[in-house]
């Protein structure tokens, strides 16, 4: 069939009539059905061009037979979705095809066989496409052929028909139609036009329509059937609406009657009083036999038909459909589930309440006749039509006749019939009716009597109202005299609505009492039907005052009824009541609360009703009630796992029902509160929330597409929950959702798919089922809910094919479904997925979800996926991701793009992805070439607007640093050679040709690549990789040749292979390779093809040497070579004249290129060849030489190596004796011209020449012009210059330090242009030097640095300088650093200040052009260098004694500042080692600087950096160095460190916590530094005196140091703030607070130091605070406890004597009282016999501190004298000895001459003794003493004072120790004693 097809297709014209006659049922059946057959797309366009033989010239009569066939064919393809895959032709046009025909004059009109397809089932009676069709065919059939319409009336009744349908397509197209039928232009439709009135005959046709088994053709009927009622009042209107009751009766059976006995008094009493039938009756009418028409249907035999109408009523009230039964109590039990158990229904009494009083005898019964589903059908449709009269739009008038009899018939047949659904019908059909024409007077005065006398009797009473109609079939048994009051009781109601509120009061309140007790009625629709009457007056009369009560009433029956049928009605009361009465009624009355705690807390028939209440409220209220659906939601999950079956039934179907009703925003609401009912752990409250999900599945449409995509996950979710209920339960929801599933392909493999969502394993198999479905149908929304949540689980599935057939179905999904919007909310759960398998490392995988991305952009739009195209573009730019990961997201982002049109992607293109590509990352830059890879495969030719703006990117990728780059852009060429090379060989070749003389040779080798992928594609080769010399390659490169030639042109081509052949003798080897691959493959035959291309590439060889790129013209002087060497002596006297020519007349390029190209010339000839011309191109080579341009010389000294290389010594000779002669010239141009000559003959020829040349140039006086030469070539030969250093450094040294006299003024000028020039000549020499000269210059220079001139040595510095300035950027002389700091630190002594300064500076250029961290490693060797040499200095000038020495070279203007850089970097960044050694140099350096030399700045400059770092975490030994660095600079600076005095004091505070004794030793030393700068030293003071007493001390810095250590050190430091800065104290507590402190601890601390250092500091208190404060602390301290000296503690005594020590020791001590100082007296001596050491030592210094304080000295002494001397004895403890040698020493400073008199002679022999035996620490001591004693260094004195009164012995023994130790002492500390 496919292959028929397609060659009818193919054919493209009409095949003959009988040929076509032979293939239409092949054309038929692929029209017809569900699905395409493959290949047989084109059936419809064959079928559509064959209609052309229907009529005109060609008609065909075969063809013209066939016509009804192929309009059934068209309309049979129209049934079918798959209608709208057709384009050219559409099916419409098609079929509107089919009936072209000829105009009437030529031929007949279309029969009524051939129009009969568009009138029947298949047509205007068929889907709506083909209802569509059909009215626009007939539209073209009216206009050719307006009286065909007139004769046959069925299409005027099918269009009449269809003008009335529900669909806006099909009303349309009828309407259009119709106004052609009736003569009028089709755009007359256009609006609201009202329509022409049908022919009288409307009924007829229209009568069968009304029971038709599509719905909606019933329904327009009945509307068409209204609507021509309307349009044809009076008595037309009486005879159609008594022809529709008769078409109701003729389908009525008869009915089940009581016969009645003959005797019975009953018969009085029938509704139907016997009378004779009138004449009219008795006899019947001849009926006049009607001429049937022929409407060309074919003639059907009766069949059964379903009726679709049945609980049509149901959907318009809302309540559910009720399956037909034959009896109440079935329909009971089957609708609302009534158990089994729990109640019991009396059926007997409930219809008895309705039944009439009935006698006593016994009846006989006729049997009924058998009612059919047809008969039912039509009753149903007579019914429908009678209720569409009371629509505005059918304009229906009915008089009060009129209504009697629609109103007489409904009663008397509608209301008693038999099927539950026609009695639905018929009450609301007279429901209807009294609503709306019920509302005159004479209308209630008339139909109020009969409602009542029916409802008191059942019956009609009065039988005029059913005149027209035969009453024979005229129910009369009891159970339809039951279901008459029924109806009539809703009909009651109606009436109601017209009754007067004022009036009629009593009579509306009796109706809404009966309407409530008709509410007890078992029936479900009654029970509807007056809930919707009674919520209409709940506003009448006196209702609202009652209207608590009756809510009241009602809410307890439903609660506590007995019965369900009671319950039931009771619920529609209430919803009824509520929703006449207004919403705000449920609050008000408490409604809601009362059923919510009803439904929680009450028996199951409390908690039925409840929900029963809570259905009927949401499905009346609607979306009024959504609020409450919040409140009450709880209460329905509870319900949902209620243990009661029928509890658990009403809340699904309430849950249901609400759900239906939600909007969106209801949705919204409920569906947080679900879902967190499903998150609880109870499984009960999990498996309610799951049936609620579950029960979504009712919701509308549009809510169901919006809570589906949360519904669904969660529910799949479920299936791994432990509980089984769980699992059902989900199972069991998720089938509910499918059962809503409209799509027929779905629902078929909707046992996969659920299979799939509980099975993980199912995933592939239901993707497969997938797949292999064909979809006919549209994709509705619960479909896709059951889809997407299997495509998700295949998207992240780990197996190729699963991730594979998932992406594909995403893409492909969104074209499928009606509203695109469904699928959005799935987009959140498909995207992530979609997005992850886009970075697949799999290919296809990438691929297809590319694929699908595009998809589902071009389907939803890019507006729906907003951050998918910048997430698509920072992928491709991220760094962190793989290759793979931007190739993914490169197909993402072009398909994306491609999606937008081509616009979009141009835009997006051009300005944002393609400037990515010059990015910094390399990644980026990939990303930007993978899209490049993709876009022209997808694109398409659209892609040639852009093959311009992308070659730079790709060219540059090609180039790019990044491997992975050049990869993808080489395969981005590729791709775009393959799709667009052909086609657009002129915008791609210029970029390739342009691409092989890029710089870069990556660029090179990829445009080679992909020319010879273009020229093999135009020329049908390959290009290969192994040797292609075989005679097959050889062909084929022959043949190759000819085609390029032809698609490129002979210029073109010439101009590309010349290329080609240049890039043969590329720099690069894998260039060369790559172009003699391509080369081989287009060229066969090399010499021929080079003689066609000679003159093109000699251009271009010429245009290379001349472009100024070093590369190219390499490469053209290679490629020149090449050329001679093949053809020999054929080009050389060509070449040479061209390059001689083009060296004089070019520019430097080209200059540059003919050296190249003559050095590659000569390269290869032959020795023989060049002689021929060697008198040229010596003097070229000559003049090139001497070119100003540098390049030039440059590229000719290499042509000068070529030509040395090949001639010989011949060249050197003829070249270099001229240029020296024009060197010694006059004028100036050709000396330098001939100076460039001869560098570029050195460059090449140094070693050989520079032993003749370099002894010319040093002839002294060094002239200008030498010098400048020697500069010149220094640059051409720094590799062998070196070896000639001792002679050149030397003579430029000197003559150097010669100028430093200059005779006259005339000579002035000259000679310093001579030594500037020297310099600059010198200068040269230091950066042109190779680097393995650089250690032969520094050595040169340094041994000039020692010389005995002062000149030399100031050159020598210089130059020093200029070696480190001039190779600053080299750096190649760090290893040289020590011997440049040597010789220029052993300069700082010299003795002149000429060679200082220029030290000076060549220091500070060291130190500047060495990176100071490089200058650190050696800060140890600099330390050391300038101690040995101060040492030296101090030997070298016989010493300096104890007096200090500074150094020339740091003692002047800025002498420090060259180091002061490395001693910081070493201080701030160095290691332990190297701070401790900058700071103790640096302090070393201070020692040797003069004060003057150590200026403000520059002493804050080396402040900052010690104070910053003092306090990190460095050794102690570094700390150490650091804080005497600082007190030498304390000492050095003065007031100039004012401003520092803070950071000062908080450095050397912190420090007393230091772990290390040492630092805190020093710290404290510091201290007292600082404490003539210090201005507030009370702060000091408060913080010392907290530290000291363990308060001011962190935990931490306890545990490190020891609290012991840092309360001795605080007091210490105590003791010399009080001493150095005490009086400076400003607050008064400051001293006190001091005192204090010292107090606390002096007595009681065990540690003897803390002791020690407490009583040093109440020394110093005492001697501020005055003489009562001291005697007070005597008074405390030592007269207090001496009473009882015996009993005091070790710690006491030792605190007594140390405060007696220091207390006496000040000078407030003479002036204590003398009281007070003998009781001190007797308590020291006895302590000095105390058996404690620690005791006696410290009292034989108290003692002596006594002795000196004494204002009595003689008595005094008498008294302690020889207590004194009795502990001067070795026997002693050598700590006593030393302990009374510390005493006298202080009596020494206090007394100082008594130990000059008689009275100290004694002490003074016995110290004599002592100093000249025992220990050597002890003779220390006593020599100390003598020193103070005998005032030595005041002069002799002393001593001749002590010999002129001591013994000879004595003075003979004080003479020699004077002499040989105390002179030699350099001082004593007294102030420490």
């Amino acid at each position: 069939a496919a292959v028929s097809i397609f060659e009818m297709d193919d054919y493209g014209d009409c095949l003959s009539g009988n040929s076509f006659g032979f293939l239409f049922p092949i054309l038929r059946a692929a029209l017809m059905g569900p699905r395409n057959i493959p290949g047989c797309d084109a059936a419809l366009t064959v079928l559509e061009r064959h209609t052309s033989m229907l009529a005109g010239d060609e008609v065909d009569q075969e063809v013209k037979s066939l016509r009804k066939e192929m309009a059934m064919a068209v309309l049979e393809l129209l049934s079918h979705d798959r209608c709208q895959t057709f384009a050219n032709p559409r099916p419409y046009e098609a079929l509107i095809a089919c009936y072209l025909t000829d105009d009437v004059a030529k031929g007949p009109a279309l029969s009524a066989s051939e129009i009969a397809p568009l009138l029947g089932e298949r047509g205007a009676l068929g889907c709506e496409n083909a209802r569509v069709a059909s009215m626009d065919t007939l539209a073209a059939i009216a206009e050719h052929h307006p009286k065909l319409v007139k004769v046959n009336p069925l299409i005027e009744n099918r269009i009449w028909l269809n003008c009335h349908a529900t669909k806006d397509r099909i009303k349309n197209a009828a309407r259009r139609a119709w106004f052609v039928a009736r003569g009028y232009d089709a755009e007359d439709a256009e609006g609201d036009t009202p329509l022409d009135p049908p022919s009288k005959m409307f009924a007829v046709p229209l009568l069968p329509l009304l029971s038709h088994e599509d719905d909606t053709i019933a329904r327009a009927a009945s509307a068409s059937m209204a609507s021509a009622l309307g349009m044809h009042p009076g008595e037309s209107a009486k005879k159609n609406i008594v022809k529709l009751c008769n078409t109701f009766i003729s389908s009525f059976p008869a009915p089940e009657e009581d016969e009645q006995p003959k005797s019975s008094p009953a018969a009085a009493s029938s509704p139907f009083p016997v009378q004779p039938l009138p004449a009219a009756a008795t006899k019947k009418k001849p009926v006049k036999k009607k001429v049937p028409f022929d409407t060309g249907l074919p003639k059907k035999t009766k069949t059964k038909k379903t009726s679709h109408v049945t609980g049509s009523m149901a959907k318009i009230t809302g309540a559910p459909t009720i399956k037909k039964t034959k009896a109440t109590k079935k329909l009971l039990a089957k609708s609302l589930g009534a158990p089994k158990k729990e109640r019991t229904l009396d059926n007997d009494l409930l219809m008895s309440q309705f039944k009439a009083p009935s006698s006593s005898t016994e009846k006989k019964k006729v049997p009924a006749e058998e009612d059919s589903e047809g008969k039912v059908a039509v009753r149903l449709g007579v019914l429908r039509a009678i209720s569409s009269l009371k629509e505005p739009s059918a304009n229906v008038t009915l008089d009060l006749p009129l209504l009697k009899i629609l109103l007489g018939f409904l009663m008397a047949f509608g209301l008693g019939d038999g099927n539950e659904s026609v009695r639905n019908a018929s009450r609301n059909a007279a429901r209807d009716i009294v609503a709306a024409y019920g509302s005159s007077d004479d209308a209630i005065a008339f139909f109020l009597p009969q409602f009542e006398m029916v409802l008191n009797t059942g019956r009609i009473t009065d039988v005029t109202m059913l005149d027209p109609l035969p009453t024979e079939k005229v129910p009369k048994t009891i159970a339809a005299s039951d279901c008459r009051k029924e109806g009539v009781v809703v009909s009651l109601g109606s009436i109601a609505l017209h009754l007067k509120n004022d009036v009629d009061e009593d009579k509306i309140d009796g109706i809404i009492d009966m309407l409530l007790n008709a509410l007890k009625t078992p029936s479900e629709d009654v029970q509807s039907s007056v809930a919707l009457c009674l919520s209409k007056l709940m506003k009448k009369g006196r209702t609202q005052k009652r209207i608590e009560t009756l809510l009241n009433d009602l809410m307890d029956e439903c609660i506590n009824g007995s019965s369900l049928a009671s319950i039931r009605g009771a619920a529609y009361g209430i919803s009824a009541a509520v929703k006449g009465s207004g919403i705000a009624s449920l609050k008000k009355y408490e409604v809601v609360k009362r059923l919510e705690e009803a439904c929680t807390s009450g028996t199951p028939n409390s908690k039925e009703g409840s929900l029963f209440c809570i259905e009927l409220l949401s499905s009346r209220l609607g979306i009024l009630f959504e609020p409450y659906v919040i409140v009450l939601l709880p209460a329905l999950l509870k319900a949902f796992s209620d243990s009661n079956d029928y509890v658990r039934t009403a809340a699904d179907r309430t849950v249901g029902l609400i759900m239906g009703n939600l909007s969106g925003h209801g949705v919204k609401l409920v569906m947080p509160a679900v879902l967190n009912a499903f998150a609880e752990p109870e499984w009960r409250t999990k498996q309610a929330s799951i049936h609620m999900l579950g029960s979504m599945s009712h919701c509308a449409p549009k809510q169901l597409a919006k809570c589906l995509p949360q519904v669904v996950p969660k529910l799949t979710e479920a299936f791994s929950d432990t509980h089984p209920k769980v699992k059902n339960s989900a199972e069991e929801a998720l089938e509910e959702i499918c059962k809503v599933i409209k799509n027929p392909e779905i629902s078929s493999i909707s046992p996969t798919l659920l299979r799939a969502l509980t099975d993980a394993s199912g995933t592939l198999q239901a993707l497969e089922a997938l797949i292999s479905t064909e979809f006919v149908h549209a994709i509705d929304a619960p479909s896709l809910s059951i889809i997407i949540p299997v495509v998700h689980r295949g998207l992240r599935d780990r197996a190729a094919t699963t991730k594979r057939y998932a992406a594909l179905i995403s893409g492909n999904i969104c074209t499928m479904v009606n509203d695109p919007r469904d699928f959005v909310p799935y987009l959140p759960i498909l995207l992530p997925d979609l997005k992850s398998t886009l970075l697949d490392p799999i290919p296809d995988v990438r691929s297809i979800s590319a694929k699908s991305l595009g998809s589902l952009t071009r389907g939803l739009g890019e507006a729906t996926f907003p951050d998918l195209r910048s997430w698509l573009v920072d992928t491709l730019r991220s760094e962190g991701g793989s290759s793979v990961e931007r190739s993914g997201a490169a197909q993402g982002l072009v398909e994306l793009l491609v999606a937008g049109g081509a616009q979009l992607t141009e835009n997006v293109m051009i300005n944002e992805i393609l400037p990515l590509k010059s990015h910094p990352k390399p990644g980026t830059r990939e990303g930007v070439l993978w899209v490049l890879t993709f876009l022209p495969s997808v694109l398409g030719q659209a892609y040639s607007s852009l093959i311009d703006e992308s070659l730079p990117a790709l060219l540059s990728g090609l180039a790019d640093d990044s491997e992975t780059v050049r990869d993808v852009a080489l395969r981005a060429g590729r791709v775009l050679v393959r799709s667009h090379g052909k086609a657009h060989k002129d915008k791609i070749l210029p970029s390739l040709e342009e691409g092989l003389s890029h710089e870069d040779y990556r660029i090179r080798v990829a445009s080679l690549t992909l020319l010879g992928d273009l020229l093999g594609m135009l020329g049908g080769t390959k290009v290969g990789k192994a040797n292609t010399d075989t005679q097959d390659d050889i062909r084929q490169a022959e043949r190759a040749q000819a085609q390029i030639a032809l698609a490129l042109g002979n210029v073109v081509r010439k101009r590309v292979l010349s290329s080609l052949y240049l890039a043969r003798s590329d720099t690069a080897a894998v260039v060369r390779q790559s172009a003699v691959q391509v080369w081989k493959s287009v060229v066969s035959v090399t010499p021929r093809t080079l003689r066609e291309i000679l003159s093109e590439l000699v251009d271009q060889i010429v245009t290379a040497l001349a472009s100024g790129d070093p590369e190219r013209t390499q490469v053209a002087g290679r490629c020149l070579g090449d050329i001679v060497q093949k053809l020999g002596d054929q080009v050389l006297p060509s070449i040479i004249p061209v390059l001689r020519d083009n060296l004089y007349r070019g520019d430097e390029y080209t200059r540059q290129g003919v050296c190249v190209g003559l050095a590659e010339v000569i390269d290869c000839s032959s020795k023989e060849q060049i002689a021929k011309f060697l008198d040229i191109i010596v003097k070229v080579v000559q003049d090139a030489l001497c070119d100003e341009d540098e390049q030039v010389r440059a590229m000719a000294a290499s042509c000068f190596q070529n030509l040395y290389n090949l001639v010989g010594n011949r060249v050197l000779d003829e070249m270099v004796p001229a240029l020296l002669v024009e060197m010694e010239g006059d004028d100036n141009e050709t000396k330098v011209r001939a100076l460039n000559g001869m560098t570029g003959i050195l460059s090449v020829k140094s070693r050989e020449l520079l032993p003749y040349i370099v002894p010319r140039l040093l002839k002294t006086p060094l002239t200008i012009s030498h010098v400048e030469a020697l500069g010149t070539i220094s640059g051409a030969t720094g590799g062998t210059i070196h070896m000639h250093f001792s002679s050149i450094i030397p003579t430029l040294i000197l003559e150097l330090a010669s100028f430093s006299e200059i005779s006259d003024d005339a000579d002035e000028e000259e000679e310093k242009e001579r030594e500037e020039a020297v310099r600059l000549c010198l200068r040269a020499v230091c950066q042109n030097v190779d680097t393995t000269g650089v250690n032969w210059l520094i050595s040169e220079i340094s041994s000039k640095c020692t010389h005995d001139k002062e000149s030399v040595r100031k050159e020598a510095c210089w130059s020093l300088q200029a070696v480190v300035e001039e190779r600053k950027k080299v750096a190649d002389f760090y290893e040289q650093v020590p011997v440049i700091i040597r010789e220029l630190l052993h300069r700082l002594n010299d003795d002149s200040k000429v060679v200082l300064k220029a030290n000076n500076k060549a220091l500070g250029a060291l130190t500047s052009c060495v990176p100071a961290e490089e200058l650190v490693t050696h800060i140890q060797f600099i330390r050391n260098l300038i101690a040995s040499m101060v040492s030296d200095a101090r030997y070298r000038k016989g010493g300096v004694g104890d007096g200090d020495f500074f150094l020339p070279g740091f003692n002047m203007p800025k002498g420090l500042e060259p180091l002061l850089p490395v001693y910081q970097r070493g201080i701030l960044y160095g290691d332990a080692s190297v701070r401790e050694t900058a700071a103790a140099g640096l302090g070393e350096l201070i020692t040797i600087t003069a004060n003057k030399y150590l200026a403000g700045p520059f002493l804050i400059k080396l402040t900052g950096p010690l104070l910053r770092i003092v306090g990190d975490r460095n050794p102690s030994a570094v700390k150490i160095a650091i804080v005497q660095t600082l007190g030498l600079i304390l000492t050095k600076g003065g007031p100039v460190l004012r401003a520092f005095v803070p950071q000062f004091q908080t450095t050397f505070v912190k420090a007393l916590s230091d772990p290390s004794r040492q630092v805190r030793v020093e710290a404290i030393k510091a201290l007292a530094l600082l404490m003539p700068l210090s201005t507030r030293v009370d702060p000091l003071i408060k913080e010392l005196v907290a530290t000291s007493s363990g308060k001011g001390s962190n935990a931490t810095t306890v545990e490190t140091a020891g609290m012991v250590a840092i309360q001795t050190a605080a007091l210490e430091a105590l003791a010399v703030v009080l001493k150095h800065g005490g009086k400076k104290a400003k607050v008064a507590e400051s001293i006190p607070s001091s005192l204090a402190a010292g107090r606390e601890l002096l007595v009681t601390h065990e540690d003897d130091g803390v002791r020690e250092s407490a009583a040093k500091v109440i020394g110093f208190a005492c001697e501020l605070l005055g003489t009562d404060e001291a005697n007070n602390v005597l008074e405390e301290f030592v007269l207090e406890k001496s009473s009882n000296l015996s009993s005091c503690s070790l710690e006491t005594k030792h605190g007594i004597a140390c405060i007696c020590r220091r207390v006496f020791s000040r000078s407030v001590g003479q002036e204590i009282d003398r009281t007070i100082y003998s009781s001190v007296s007797s308590t020291i001596l006895t302590l000095m016999k105390d058996d404690k050491t620690m005791v006696k030592e410290a009292a034989c210094v108290a003692i002596g501190a006594v002795l000196g304080s004494s204002t009595e000295v003689e008595s005094t002494l008498s008294l302690v004298e020889k207590n004194m001397v009795a502990c001067m004895d070795t026997k002693e403890e050598l700590a006593v000895q030393q302990a009374i040698a510390n005493g006298l020493c202080i009596t020494a400073r206090l007394q100082p001459g008594l130990f000059r008199t008689q009275e100290g002679l004694v002490l003074i022999n016995s110290a004599l003794k002592m100093a000249m035996s025992g220990a050597q620490r002890v003779q220390f001591s006593y020599n100390d003493f003598l020193w103070i004693a005998l005032d030595v260094q005041n002069g002799e004195s002393g001593l001749e004072e002590y010999l002129g009164l001591a013994h000879f012995d004595s003075a003979k023994k004080m003479q020699a120790i004077y002499s040989k130790v105390l002179v030699k002492i350099k001082g004593v500390n007294v102030d420490e004693l």
